[in-house]
């Protein structure tokens, strides 16, 4: 733990985490976003002779939720719809520092809890949330739109069903972040 350094991307980064994380439409459509105040783009940064390489991002979206059971069972909730790391560095706490850091960031911004959507098969991650403090909601799984961003720009829109997890961020029932 504590490998990394964590900080909002800046369109000066975008170089350094296409090298390491590829993905330059998502990176330059999130840079975008982030600049609009649609959301936060956090990326989890780790020394080398270059001066940092990106290791994991989590981008946490702050807009009203496209899926209308959200709108309507958690309105104004901020959601976290991407989490990496990569490959070689899996295992090593980023992916839970990234997300700590964005919960802490929504706190200071002033929101109470935060959701996510993770996929029906994804059951490593569902683990992870749940250690992490988040449980499921009781309104089922949730119709999303995975979007995949391809070179030139292109996007092509895949369904995936989500189970929606949920944390409180209330320091009045004990540290969010233990």
């Amino acid at each position: 733990m504590g490998t990394a350094d964590i900080r909002q991307a800046t369109g000066g980064d975008l170089p350094a985490m296409v090298r390491s994380l590829g993905q330059e439409e998502y990176f330059s459509d999130r840079l975008v976003l982030q600049d609009s105040g649609h959301g936060l783009l956090l990326v989890a940064w780790q020394d080398d002779v270059t001066g940092g390489v990106a290791v994991g991002d989590v981008y946490v979206w702050l807009a009203a939720a496209e899926e209308p059971e959200l709108r309507a069972h958690l309105p104004d909730v901020a959601l976290i719809t991407h989490l990496e790391v990569v490959a070689g560095r899996r295992n090593e706490g980023i992916g839970t520092e990234l997300l700590r850091a964005a919960e802490h960031r929504l706190w200071d911004l002033g929101h109470k809890q935060v959701a996510l959507g993770v996929g029906l098969d994804n059951r490593d991650a569902q683990r992870l949330y749940a250690r992490l403090g988040y449980a499921e909601w009781l309104h089922g799984p949730v119709a999303t739109t995975e979007v995949v961003y391809r070179p030139g720009g292109e996007r092509e829109l895949r369904p995936e069903t989500c189970r929606i997890m949920v944390r409180r961020l209330d320091p009045e029932h004990g540290s969010p972040w233990r």
